[in-house]
């Protein structure tokens, strides 16, 4: 059995790939005050739990300046030991972790 197809089927394709919004037949624009479109955005509570930690996180410093200045001066007095022990620990850990997961 063959049936027609409408014309809006055929230009549904054309439209999309142009950017045009896909109207069929009975969509007609609206004149006026209507023709104003408002939109209306609702943030679940988890949302904006999520947009007041970011705000705290962007008041955070890129830098902890008082822990660079203490190593500095550590540094600079000799006070200052590296652990080899310890980081090869922690690296290999970390690294079996990734393994791992």
């Amino acid at each position: 059995m063959v049936t027609t197809i409408k014309e809006t089927a055929v230009q549904g394709p054309q439209q999309y790939q142009k950017g045009e919004p896909v109207r069929s037949e009975g969509d007609k624009p609206l004149g006026g005050a209507a023709a104003i479109a408002t939109e209306r955005v609702d943030l679940s509570a988890k949302a904006k739990e999520l947009q007041r930690i970011r705000k705290v996180l962007d008041q955070v410093p890129d830098v902890r300046e008082d822990k660079v200045r203490e190593l500095k001066t550590r540094i600079a007095n000799g006070e200052y030991a590296v652990n080899s022990g310890k980081i090869a620990d922690k690296m290999l850990g970390e690294s079996l972790i990734d393994t791992i997961a």
